[in-house]
């Protein structure tokens, strides 16, 4: 293999304010790493973005005032990629290869092709990239496509540091661990180099102080005492009030709701009908205002009340008590709705500003959050990762 070319410059000393790092975000879906990015302080510049979802790319335009490429990526040549001259690739490939409940088909799954074929073009290009930043869901660092990254990345001479965090470590109460890879161009240094390939599980490194974390990586999650919000800081008010008054609803209202847009819809939409708390009750997690904590919201939130997310507990008349102790009838009193999409939102630490258009129905703005990232997580990642010694 011919030796890797240098990376593109970095402008002179004198320039660096007014000229910001170049960066291509790779399924960029609805925009959280965009948000990330912004929220971590780093003077980038988004230069493209690519996803081949047209709802998503909606989203994302709505929000950014641009316009994701969209096309498959298996389309993208070395050339194609060496235009942007980027200083930095921000990857969120599909996740659904390496889930506990799918196939588990690794790079076998078509859905993997076209990550793949972007670390290859790496190695084919005149202008790579200096820095990576991958993210996916736990169980992508055990599949062998983690094997082919690691493989590219050495090659090229690159240092990594990867993690898997949750958003409960930064304070959000909300239990989403996620796999991150964080690379560098061995022309370039981390912060901690102690920690190069290394796969951490606590995010003390983060900090640009080593003195103060000199050895704190072998620290695990359950020494870390972060004290999180709790969930009543990320609830729409509104919604609180007026389930609380009226808690019935039926399948058939959950049912039509899910297609619709926020425009046809009330707050009676969230009540969780009684059928289903007959059916599924045993199998819910249900969460209080003042709990600290609440379960990973997946795409089928809405659709599916088992497995897919926490559900909120509003009568003001009733305390939290184990779910093991709660009779159908007393499960029935609860006032149980679901999160919001302005509420997963929030817990996944999107700004205000961010909104939905006005035609994406229910289920499609749970699919895409479902989807996305913990703002709170990957921007301080992010500002890790671009800091420079």
């Amino acid at each position: 293999m011919d030796q890797q070319p240098p990376p593109p410059p970095r402008p002179s000393e004198a320039m660096e304010a007014q000229a910001p790092w170049r960066v291509l975000e790779f399924y960029s879906g609805i925009g959280g790493m965009r948000y990330s990015l912004a929220s971590s302080g780093v003077r980038a510049e988004v230069v493209e973005a690519f996803d081949i979802n047209d709802v998503a790319n909606d989203v994302y335009e709505r929000n950014f005032g641009h316009r994701p490429c969209q096309g498959n990526i298996q389309t993208l040549t070395a050339s194609d990629l060496d235009k942007y001259k980027a200083h930095a690739w921000l990857l969120s490939p599909p996740c659904q290869p390496y889930t506990r409940q799918g196939l588990q088909k690794h790079s076998a799954d078509a859905r993997a092709f076209s990550f793949i074929k972007i670390l290859n073009l790496m190695q084919n290009m005149n202008f790579p990239p200096q820095m990576l930043f991958v993210e996916n869901v736990v169980g992508f660092e055990v599949s062998d496509t983690h094997d082919q990254l690691i493989e590219v990345l050495s090659s090229l001479n690159f240092n990594t540091q990867e993690f898997i965090l949750s958003p409960l470590q930064f304070g959000v109460p909300y239990s989403r661990p996620r796999y991150f890879c964080l690379a560098k161009h061995e022309s370039m240094c981390f912060h901690n180099p102690s920690v190069n390939n290394k796969l951490l599980r606590t995010p003390t490194c983060l900090t640009l102080n080593s003195s103060t974390t000199q050895n704190s990586y072998e620290q695990n999650e359950d020494v870390l005492e972060v004290v999180c919000k709790p969930i009543r800081d990320f609830l729409e008010i509104h919604i609180m009030d007026t389930v609380d008054q009226d808690c019935s609803a039926t399948t058939s209202d959950f049912e039509k709701a899910g297609g619709c847009t926020p425009s046809e819809t009330g707050s009676h939409d969230y009540i969780v009908p009684l059928s289903l708390i007959e059916r599924w009750g045993n199998a819910m997690d249900i969460v209080y205002p003042e709990s600290k904590r609440c379960c990973c919201f997946t795409k089928s939130y809405y659709r599916y009340v088992k497995g897919t997310g926490s559900l909120l507990a509003t009568s003001k008349d009733h305390k939290p008590v184990p779910k093991e102790n709660l009779e159908f009838s007393s499960l029935n009193e609860l006032g149980l709705r679901f999160f919001s999409p302005r509420e997963v939102a929030n817990l996944h630490s999107f700004p205000s500003s961010f909104c939905f258009p006005d035609h994406i129905s229910f289920r499609q703005q749970y699919a895409m959050l479902g989807n996305s990232l913990s703002v709170a997580v990957v921007a301080p990642l992010l500002h890790y990762l671009f800091a420079e010694i």
